[in-house]
């Protein structure tokens, strides 16, 4: 069971990706006036099929590697179908060219604004999926633990800077920073660059935020696999910081506060929360002398843990404390702007990459495939569905992106093709769109098997 988690979780996600991506080229294509011939959600032979009151098929196929939208097109060419992913679109289908009835529009009836909008409307379907996941996440409410620096390397670029331990990581860079995803995101912005990454940190509940930078030198260009966070001596931890003391608790009633930093107990060093909790859990009904740290004073305090019974029929100690956490949540209106800011920010973020290892800034060896996507897939959805929905999100921008590359047989190609209409104020020849497809097709083939060679590596 646990096998079939992976195939299924990267067939659901190639499926929600697809459909919202063939359907905003649809949306587009049905405004224009153009007759959809078939909306296919998967390549080859159709295992499900109907046929909807303007004539138009939708189908499910058998090969969930992409889909396409096939429109009336009086050449019956390839560019009938916008989508970057028509490659298999004939295979196995089974089908003949369709007839144009008295009276319908076909694709090369259409305006090249229209033809435009039509390409553009896959890519933007992906952005506003992005959009939605991060605007549900955001209503929904999502709590993560705080990025808290765990021991930090005296040699390491980040020990000397002077930076201490159990210390919070508040922006880097100047983006707010709640959690390691954001701060391994904005980290990533900077692989390939020269100057310096600029970290904001503080004591946990403190006001006072101290901010360095720490020097970089053509940080990771090139590397196969960046260890982000290890190159600059950052260990992500949980240390025993108080986030919340419970109201009428054995925590409360011994003293302890909230942001108060544990450093040891009956004279044991006490360094991650989960030694803190093991101590308090076996000593039930029991004395216990704490040493902590509160405003930058050292204090002692004794607690008695409440003993609760468990299911063994035993007992465990309990003082009624939660690890330091930080919860990112936003009224139904407030999440609007914020989740828009939020898929700006990762299409920036994705650009950037792409451009990076474009110009070999970036290893290209940092591209996955459907296999890695599988793995990825089925870890976030083992991890619940708030983590599998911010995956989703991520993805669907980055083959929006990806889909707007000006690659010919990608979005970005039909769109280049028309812009170049636009200039020379006559459509581009079918010759050179046949040669300039061809070209696209070695390019997309010679990514998709470096992409296949990466998951496979990475597997080894």
């Amino acid at each position: 069971m646990e096998l079939l988690l992976y195939p299924l979780a990267l067939i659901v996600t190639l499926g929600v990706l697809v459909t919202f991506h063939e359907f905003g080229h649809f949306v587009i294509a049905r405004l224009s006036g153009v007759r959809v011939v078939r909306f296919s959600v998967g390549f080859g032979k159709p295992i499900w099929s109907r046929f909807d009151k303007h004539g138009t098929e939708f189908a499910i196929a058998a090969i969930p590697l992409g889909g396409y939208v096939r429109m009336l097109d009086d050449r019956d060419s390839p560019s009938s179908t916008v989508n970057a992913d028509n490659l298999l679109e004939d295979a196995g289908a089974g089908r003949e060219a369709p007839v144009r009835r008295p009276g319908e529009v076909s694709y090369t009836d259409l305006s090249v604004w229209w033809r435009i909008a039509i390409a553009f409307g896959g890519p933007v379907a992906n952005f506003l999926l992005a959009t939605l996941v991060y605007w549900l996440l955001f209503v929904v409410g999502t709590t993560s633990i705080a990025p808290m620096l765990g021991e930090i390397d005296a040699d390491s670029p980040m020990g000397r800077t002077g930076h201490e331990e159990r210390w919070e990581i508040v922006s880097v860079d100047g983006t707010a920073t709640k959690t390691w995803q954001q701060v391994t995101m904005a980290l990533a912005a900077r692989l390939g660059d020269t100057g310096s990454i600029e970290f904001a940190t503080r004591v946990p509940g403190s006001e006072a935020i101290r901010s360095i930078p720490v020097p970089i030198m053509t940080w990771h260009h090139g590397a196969d696999e960046p260890d982000l966070l290890g190159s600059l001596g950052i260990r992500p931890a949980a240390p025993p910081v108080l986030g919340q003391v419970l109201e009428g608790s054995a925590a409360e009633s011994g003293g302890l506060r909230q942001w108060d930093q544990i450093l040891a107990v009956d004279g044991v060093a006490v360094d991650s929360w989960a030694e803190w909790v093991e101590v308090i859990q076996q000593a039930p009904a029991t004395s216990l002398s704490v040493l902590l740290s509160r405003n930058g004073r050292e204090l002692s305090v004794s607690v008695v843990p409440e003993a609760r019974a468990t299911a063994d029929g035993g007992s465990a100690g309990y003082l009624g404390v939660a690890l330091f956490t930080n919860e990112i949540r936003y009224g139904f209106f407030a999440a609007v702007p914020r989740s828009l800011q939020e898929t700006l920010d990762k299409t920036v973020l994705t650009l950037g990459l792409v451009k990076k290892m474009v110009t070999g800034q970036v290893s290209v060896k940092n591209l996955s495939g459907p296999i890695y996507i599988a793995k990825i897939a089925g870890d976030s959805a083992r991890s619940g569905w708030r983590v599998f929905l911010g995956v989703l999100a991520l993805l669907s921008i980055s083959l929006g992106v990806l889909n707007l590359l000006p690659i010919p047989i990608l979005d970005g190609g039909h769109i280049l093709f028309c812009v170049t209409e636009i200039i020379l104020r006559k459509p581009v020849s079918d010759r050179v769109q046949a040669v300039a497809t061809q070209f696209g097709l070695f390019v997309f083939v010679g990514i998709f098997l470096l992409v296949i060679y990466n998951d496979i590596s990475r597997l080894l």
